[in-house]
């Protein structure tokens, strides 16, 4: 079946009239955004009548050629970091210039990860990570970095190491949001309220615990935070601490999941009979969380792109291993997306 613009468009993430205009080389495309639209066409096999396939230009001149990339995600039963694993394996199809490999561990052993770091020295161009905010963990990524290697912090970000970006949202006003979004569900003006985290060594997850009390005790005074229980991102253990904690407050009037573990809250929620009394926060749009939502079981999902967002690291990634990225620039395009549509609460 012939590749049609459509499919292009579709792989690419922009729109026909975009890929139209590529195609047929006329102005208003970033030059970034002209190259990945050509990847994909080339990568698709797409023709026009009489011609070549169409194949960037930039990559037969590119400097080093092929760059060997990976990715270091946490494993288990995180929906959110899955879907991201499998946008990052989807980038990597339509990227000729990049060899992504993609790799899973333990994400709440610092030291497995520093580990898997100190393995990657001399085998990669450059590495983006999703881990833990903890002196093992600094000490691999500054050493990793001092050997030459590009590292990017993914999602949540690492403090005081020498990386050259960080792609993911601004965790502390999700945190905010949150809590905005908590008190303005709240059928009182007072009430008691319960916090799940994976792990406040993440410090995204520590950052929107901040940003959450923070609108609290600036716009809702009268809700008190009773209890903070960390899960490690795992749906069992979200379940079974979700059942002690409904049975210690018969009371309970909201609860805030910082990370992943919706469903093992959703669970007990339910099998109490609490699903439509008790406002229920989170994070990421699932087919998970989708049906919560719908069922009424969440209130609300604070969402991000794990599409754009591993399209955004990839592409900074590898032009750092090709000398092009500065590593004291901007921060993230989605830093600022997320700013820009979200009030500031």
């Amino acid at each position: 079946m012939r590749t049609t613009l459509a499919d292009i468009a579709r792989e690419a993430g922009v729109s026909t009239a975009t890929v139209d205009r590529v195609l047929n080389n006329r102005d208003g495309v970033k030059e970034r955004t002209r190259d990945r639209v050509l990847t994909v066409a080339g990568k698709l096999g797409y023709v026009e009548e009489g011609a070549r396939p169409v194949l960037p230009a930039s990559l037969a001149s590119l400097p080093g050629g092929i760059v060997d990339l990976d990715i270091v995600l946490p494993g288990g039963t995180n929906t959110f970091i899955n879907n991201l694993a499998a946008r990052f394996a989807d980038t990597a199809a339509v990227r000729p210039d990049v060899n992504l490999r993609i790799h899973s561990i333990e994400g709440f052993e610092p030291v497995l990860l520093a580990e898997k770091l100190e393995a990657l020295r001399g085998k990669s161009q450059g590495v983006g990570l999703i881990g833990l905010d903890h002196p093992v963990v600094r000490e691999a990524i500054r050493s990793l970095a001092g050997s030459g290697v590009p590292v990017m912090t993914l999602i949540s970000d690492i403090s005081h190491v020498p990386r050259v970006g960080y792609v993911g949202i601004d965790n502390r006003a999700a945190g905010r949001l949150a809590g905005y979004l908590l008190g303005r569900f709240m059928k009182a003006e007072t009430g008691k309220v319960a916090l799940f985290a994976g792990s406040l060594s993440y410090r995204g997850h520590e950052e929107r615990e901040m940003g959450f009390r923070h609108m609290l005790r600036e716009e809702y005074p009268g809700l008190s935070i009773v209890e903070l229980r960390e899960i490690r991102d795992d749906t069992e253990r979200a379940y079974s601490e979700a059942v002690a904690l409904l049975a210690r407050y018969p009371d309970l009037a909201g609860i805030y999941n910082i990370g992943a573990g919706n469903r093992g809250i959703s669970r007990a929620l339910q099998e109490a009979g609490r699903e439509k009394s008790v406002v229920f926060i989170g994070h990421e749009l699932t087919e998970h969380t989708r049906r919560f939502l719908i069922s009424g079981t969440m209130d609300a999902a604070i969402d991000q792109n794990p599409r754009v967002e591993a399209r955004e690291a990839v592409d900074r990634l590898a032009r750092a291993a090709r000398g092009e990225e500065n590593p004291s620039g901007p921060a993230t395009r989605l830093q600022a997306i997320f700013k820009e549509n979200i009030p500031e609460v």
